[in-house]
């Protein structure tokens, strides 16, 4: 068996090592792909490769994304091919940034700390996670994830999913709409995947049904937000603040107003990121790799017309 791939610096050589008897064959994701390269698997990431309707075609079969969205991933290209994907293995490291905005806003952070003498001493307005409730957008493995961090925190969790399936735990309610659990949430985090159906999810329309004073945390992707709705729910202190993980575009072009809003927290989608981020993510994909060698079905597989 042979693995295109486009991973540098080493990052698959404990892979490798593992699968003594699979060639894997490098493949730059620019400019023009060596003749002899042919294989029965992609391993890939999901976005900006140029060569990638080439390389499909030198027999490839199975595809493996190494990241939970697959959204950036042409996929009419993909054909009959099988795709899998590392669904999931970002979870412990983005529920703990979802839960440390969370607690940011409630705790005032870093607001609250001191580089001079304070008006006053051992009095402030502060917020507790306690009592409050959050509602998930996704109920997968990072909705799930953070569901089971945020009911350590003594919260409420409500939530929507794609399926009418039952709720995975029993403490995480489901949701009868997605204006159901906007009204009711005081910390809102999005965590589905994007798809034709899931774009702009939450216009201006699902943003005033959203509590007065809510909270939302974005670790998905940002087109799930329409951004000028919610500069507009911002300003007029309906939307309390926004704590944004993924935006629209990526990287975002400077000088744009999420930089300089007030009510804005912004970071360069890097809550996936902890020291063994990289070993979480190929994991699935070497762990499928071992089943497909032992003539077993694969997991994970992705469905591309699934929604939310």
């Amino acid at each position: 068996m042979r693995v295109l791939h486009h991973m540098e610096d080493g990052r698959l050589d404990p892979v490798i090592a593992r699968f003594g008897t699979v060639e894997f064959v490098y493949v730059p994701h620019q400019g023009d792909i060596p003749q002899d390269a042919s294989g029965d698997v992609l391993l890939t990431i999901p976005r900006g490769y140029p060569n990638l309707a080439e390389l499909l075609d030198r027999g490839v079969e199975w595809v493996h994304v190494t990241s939970t969205g697959i959204d950036g991933f042409p996929l009419e290209l993909l054909g009959d091919r099988v795709m899998t994907c590392s669904r999931g293995a970002g979870a412990i490291a983005i529920s703990e940034w979802c839960l440390a905005m969370m607690l940011a806003f409630e705790k005032d952070l870093p607001g609250t700390w001191l580089s001079s003498p304070p008006e006053r001493w051992f009095a402030a307005d502060l917020g507790a996670l306690y009592g409050k409730t959050l509602g998930l957008i996704g109920l997968g493995g990072i909705g799930t994830a953070v569901a089971r961090r945020a009911l350590a925190f003594d919260m409420t969790v409500t939530a929507i999913r794609r399926t009418a399936a039952p709720s995975p735990m029993e403490e995480v309610k489901i949701a009868s709409s997605l204006t159901e659990l906007l009204g009711r949430s005081d910390h809102i985090v999005v965590a589905a995947p994007a798809t034709a159906a899931t774009r702009h999810l939450l216009d201006a329309d699902a943003l005033a049904a959203a509590k007065p004073g809510a909270h939302i945390v974005n670790i998905a992707r940002g087109d799930l937000i329409d951004q000028d709705a919610l500069r507009a729910a911002l300003d007029s202190g309906h939307i309390a603040r926004a704590s944004l993980d993924t935006v629209e575009p990526e990287p975002l072009p400077e000088g744009h107003w999420l930089y300089r809003h007030p009510q804005v927290r912004l970071s360069a989608h890097v809550s996936w990121c902890m020291p063994d981020s990289w070993d979480l993510l190929i994991t699935p994909f070497a762990e499928n790799l071992q089943r497909r060698l032992s003539g077993l079905p694969l997991y994970g597989i992705v469905n591309p017309d699934e929604e939310y």
